[in-house]
Parts: C-alpha cells; sequence; structure tokens
C-alpha cells in the first residue's frame, strides 16, 4: 500500500462542528500487485489483486476521525515493507475510522474491479444482487445564503443549466425570512423543479415545528436536519407530527418530509431509522467507511421504507467519483449531492464525470474510471 499526502483548498471556508475549515486534506491509497497478503480475507472470493487500484481518504471534523488519526489508521494495516497485513479491512474500524477504511476499501474495490473488467458501479450492484447501475446519475444544485431576490436568482441560473432539483441553505438568517427565500425560489422556479432547503441544524424544536407548517405550501421536497445532530428525540418528534397529521387527513398544515445527515454520524443509522426519526437520509460514503458500506446503507433504508440520498464530503476528484458510482447502483436513486467540485479551488486530476444538465455521467470504465487516475498515488 502507498501513501500521498494532498491538501486542496476550498474556494469558501466551510462551517462544521468542529470549528471552520480552509481545505480539505487527506491520502491517496494505492494499491496495487504484491501489495496485498491474505487477499481471500480482503475480497472474499479467493482472486488475488494483480491490478493497481486507488482510494481517497479524506477525513472531515465532525463526520470522521482526525487526519492524524486517519493516517495512524493506515499506517497501522501496512507492513515495513509495504504489504497490507492479513485481515487489513477488517482492522480498520468504520466507526472510528470510516475515512481510513473508505480509502483502503476503494483501493481494493478499484483494483479488483479493473482485473475483471468492469465498473465500480457494476461490480457494488453485482455484490448486492441489484440490477445493472444507471448510465447517470441526477444531482442537485446547492444555492447558499443571500436575499430573496439574489437567491432566486441563483436557483433559476441552476435550472437554466438543466438542474432539475434545487436545495437552498437556510438557517442562517431568521425563520421569516428563510420562508420569503423560498417562497422567492419557487415563484421563480415553477412546480415543476425538485426544490429542496437544508437548515443545517440551525433551528430548535418550536422553531423547526413552525418552519414545517409554514414551508409546507411550498412543496418542498424535503427539509434536510432541521434540528442539531444530537437531537435524535427532536428529529423522531418532530417527523411523528407530521405522519400523524397525515394519517388523520390533516396533512395539509405540515406534509414537509424529514432528511437527515449530521444525525447520522452522531447517532448511526440503525438508531435514526430504529427512532423512525427521518424520511431521507443523506450518505456520505467518507462518513460511512466506504462505497460498500454506503450501498449498504442505502438498501437498509431503503428496506425501513426511508429514501437514501448519496453525497460528499467535498472530497476530491477520486472519491467523488467513487460516490458517483455509489449512486448509480442504488435504483432510481434521488437528485444526490455529488455537483461539489466547484467548491474546490483545485482538484488531484481532470473530473471523469463532470455534471452536464443536472446530471453526472458513471464512467464505464473497468474499476473507477479506467486509466484516468493512473500515476496518481
Amino acid at each position: 500500500m502507498r501513501l500521498r499526502p494532498f491538501s486542496l483548498g476550498l474556494t469558501t471556508p466551510l462551517g462544521t462542528a468542529s470549528g471552520e475549515i480552509t481545505e480539505r486534506e487527506g491520502f491517496l491509497v494505492g494499491v496495487g500487485s504484491g501489495d496485498v497478503r491474505g487477499d481471500r480475507q480482503e475480497r472474499g472470493d479467493g482472486a488475488g489483486v494483480s491490478t493497481s487500484g486507488l482510494g481517497e481518504a479524506a477525513p472531515l471534523p465532525g463526520w470522521t476521525e482526525s487526519l492524524s488519526e486517519c493516517e495512524s489508521a493506515l499506517r497501522g494495516v501496512n507492513d515495513a515493507d509495504g504489504t497490507l497485513v492479513d485481515g487489513a479491512l477488517d482492522r480498520l474500524d468504520p466507526r472510528e475510522t470510516p475515512a481510513a477504511r473508505h480509502g483502503l476499501a476503494l483501493a481494493l474495490a478499484d483494483a479488483a474491479a479493473r482485473e475483471e473488467g468492469r465498473s465500480l458501479a457494476a461490480r457494488l450492484a453485482a455484490e448486492r444482487d441489484l440490477p445493472a447501475p444507471a448510465e447517470t446519475v441526477p444531482v442537485n444544485a446547492t444555492v447558499g445564503d443571500g436575499d430573496p431576490e439574489v437567491t432566486a436568482v441563483a436557483a433559476e441560473r441552476a435550472v437554466a443549466d438543466g438542474f432539475g432539483c434545487v436545495k437552498v441553505k437556510i438557517g442562517a438568517r431568521s425563520l421569516d425570512a428563510d420562508v420569503e427565500r423560498l417562497r422567492a425560489v419557487r415563484e421563480a422556479v415553477g412546480d415543476e423543479v425538485a426544490l429542496r432547503a437544508d437548515a443545517n441544524g440551525a433551528w430548535d424544536r418550536a422553531t423547526a415545528r413552525k418552519a414545517l407548517d409554514r414551508l409546507a405550501p411550498l412543496d418542498l421536497a424535503y427539509v434536510e436536519q432541521p434540528l442539531p445532530p444530537d437531537d435524535l428525540d427532536g428529529a423522531a418528534a418532530l417527523r411523528h407530527i407530521r405522519t400523524s397529521r397525515d394519517r388523520d387527513g390533516d396533512g395539509a398544515d405540515s406534509a414537509v418530509p424529514i432528511a437527515l445527515d449530521e444525525t447520522l454520524s452522531n447517532h448511526g443509522l440503525d438508531a435514526v431509522l430504529d427512532a423512525g426519526a427521518a424520511d431521507v437520509v443523506v450518505l456520505k460514503p467518507m462518513a460511512l467507511g466506504g462505497p460498500d458500506r454506503a450501498l449498504a446503507a442505502a438498501a437498509t433504508a431503503r428496506a425501513a421504507g426511508v429514501e437514501p440520498v448519496i453525497t460528499t464530503t467535498i472530497d476530491a476528484v477520486v472519491a467523488r467519483t467513487a460516490a458517483v458510482h455509489v449512486a448509480a447502483a442504488v435504483p432510481e436513486v434521488a437528485h444526490c449531492g455529488l455537483a461539489t467540485a466547484s467548491l474546490l479551488d483545485e482538484d488531484l486530476a481532470s473530473d471523469p464525470c463532470p455534471v452536464a444538465d443536472g446530471e453526472v455521467p458513471v464512467p464505464d470504465g473497468p474499476g473507477l474510471a479506467g486509466d484516468a487516475f493512473d500515476g496518481l498515488p
């Protein structure tokens, strides 16, 4: 296994629970012929990896382990001679060091898919006995904070660029101001465009309940993270109010579905599903510990009647491409949050799946993207 550190600046600082960050740091993880001992346990099919594979481990405070913990975990499964120890992947805890596991799991999966001559999406789908993956994935545009006119113009521009789904960041202003902004967007883009709102955990319970009531007439696809990530009970109560009204025939008062994102990092998917706290879950492969675990989480959510949306932790191009493959393997996936390349000042390589007309093409070459990333590690 080979590690190559990288650091990429962000176009705009990102606020997290651990503070503001201005760059994405991580490691490219390369595996290849001679790197894997005990690969029968890693792959589960008894075949040896003879083709190089590439992964990305980019920890993000608030969602994953720290950068130093990530590096330590990866180096801990690598011998001094550069050979992975037996059962290396199983030694990386997806809860404790998800970014590290993501990097290695992706590298091994890329190598295996390339050896088999099929795309990562095809391999992931086959492993879970799913239909053939989609050729393109629909994605949403994201509109930041601004007054109603600025927000509406940005949304109109996204629709003109071909996006059929727009997510508007809210929560930085008063509820009155955000309702006005979202109303302006709905009037600007019409009823055919899916409209989402992301509160980033800004509201308390009383404000969130008022918000769902007031936003119901705008036909939102969902409101994401209306409450702080640690308030799972509050999210469950909020959703219970909505579903109870729907059953009672009074759903017009508060019919906005609830999506949870950061809460999954705090409590885990199983706890969210057990609590009945979400209609939609936002799944980040980097935070879940790998593309395999992200697809498994999507299947688990679907089985519970909850829709999965695949997104990134503002990853570099390698992990972003992997997330596209994960989304493609989810049958009839909703618009995903994969149009995030523009949030980086620079990238590690050219993007093999750029956004066009609101969709991302899924690379059909072997592995992640054929030979597009050869030479990176």
